[in-house]
């Protein structure tokens, strides 16, 4: 009689359970039973052993369906008779080397292997330009200087020195890892000497001393569009680090930095500015002199009465939107100011205008109604 405990229950799964909670409940056995964290415990070797040799006939389909139907028997000399083969199946370097961090299990090493001799995308690069509000706000052209790494001219990008190149790794033979054992399976590690490469360099290349690449700044000519703001990013395709092993380039991203400006502030897309005006202009009306970021003054008549803190528009003398050509607002606060000295005969004029000034508007006694009213 077969001593082999249902695959079923070493599992702690229904027979009806999905492919993904058999793989589930497998995971959870070889996290807790796994020998690397049970040293020289025979026992969890052993449940280890057989939680396995239960996942690789109920995680196949056509073994499951043979087991489901026959039992242990009906495996004949698969894992069920002959015991647990871990190099029949690929999956447990799936499961395994992400969980333990062994890089490939059990044979599984075709993916990684020779991983660090494929082509690279360089790194990405970032530059920080100051630029003025007024290239913010209408655009400029500038160039940069860029400190980045190039593919090497002399070796080509491969390290090598001119007339040679990379030969095969004497520690990995070109494979890019080493395997050894461990217990009962076998256990794939990236090379130490190559790095994964496969490849080792006798003879460096003197410009970049095998490197590959060589750091060397490049200036570039940079568009600034209109209506950029702080801390815009620009992209420049291709413009940052030279990938490893002739790989295609990263890319650079210019971050702007946009100084303030004495006069305008701005909030989006519009400008906003004060102007002081006199008494006189705010009671009886005016014309003002507008500046604009354009140099060109701009006419904004104020109305007859115009209280200080008053605010005006003037259209289309903001910042230009990005991919149009709309443009955001002007907007003007006026606010009335109140001299400091007064000669003998202005305080003579303000006097006389006072007591022309009809009492039942005076604010001072509007004030004092609205109090007596409160508390009464």
């Amino acid at each position: 009689m077969n001593g082999k405990r249902d695959y079923y229950e070493v599992l702690g799964v229904v027979r009806t359970a999905s492919e993904q909670e058999i793989k589930s409940a497998y995971r959870k056995l070889a996290l807790q039973y796994h020998p690397d964290r049970n040293p020289n415990n025979h026992e969890a070797e052993e449940r280890f052993k057989e939680a396995a040799e239960a996942y690789s006939v109920l995680s196949d389909a056509q073994k499951r369906a043979q087991y489901d139907r026959f039992g242990h028997a009906g495996l004949g000399s698969a894992a069920g008779a002959g015991g647990f083969d871990p190099n029949a199946f690929a999956d447990f370097s799936d499961i395994l080397g992400d969980i333990f961090g062994f890089g490939d299990l059990f044979g599984g090493g075709g993916r990684r292997g020779q991983g660090g001799n494929r082509a690279q995308r360089g790194s990405d690069l970032r530059y920080d330009l100051e630029i003025s509000f007024e290239e913010a706000a209408f655009g400029a052209a500038t160039k940069i200087k860029v400190p980045r790494r190039q593919t090497c001219a002399d070796c080509g990008g491969n390290g090598a020195k001119k007339g040679s190149g990379p030969s095969n790794c004497p520690t990995c033979n070109g494979h890019g890892q080493v395997r050894f054992q461990q217990g009962f399976f076998s256990i794939a590690r990236t090379c130490s000497h190559c790095r994964g490469s496969g490849k080792v360099i006798k003879e460096p290349c003197q410009s970049c001393r095998g490197q590959g690449s060589i750091e060397k700044e490049k200036t570039l000519e940079l568009k600034i569009p209109a209506g950029v703001d702080h801390e815009t990013k620009l992209r420049i395709t291709g413009e940052g680090d030279a990938g490893p092993n002739n790989g295609p380039s990263g890319d650079l991203y210019v971050v702007l930095h946009v100084h303030e400006h004495e006069f305008f502030e701005r909030r989006e897309h519009d400008l906003f500015c004060q102007i002081p005006i006199s008494f006189p202009q705010a009671a009886l009306g005016a014309e003002l002199t507008v500046p604009t970021l354009e140099k060109e003054d701009e006419k904004l008549e104020i109305p007859a009465g115009t209280q200080t803190g008053a605010t005006f528009r003037i259209k289309g003398r903001g910042i230009s939107k990005r991919g149009g050509a709309a443009r955001g607002d002007l907007y003007v606060t006026v606010n009335v100011l109140v001299p400091a000295r007064l000669s003998k005969e202005q305080k003579e004029l303000l006097t006389k205008f006072a007591t022309t000034v009809d009492t039942e508007n005076k604010p001072q006694k509007k004030i004092l109604e609205r109090v007596r009213e409160i508390f009464s």
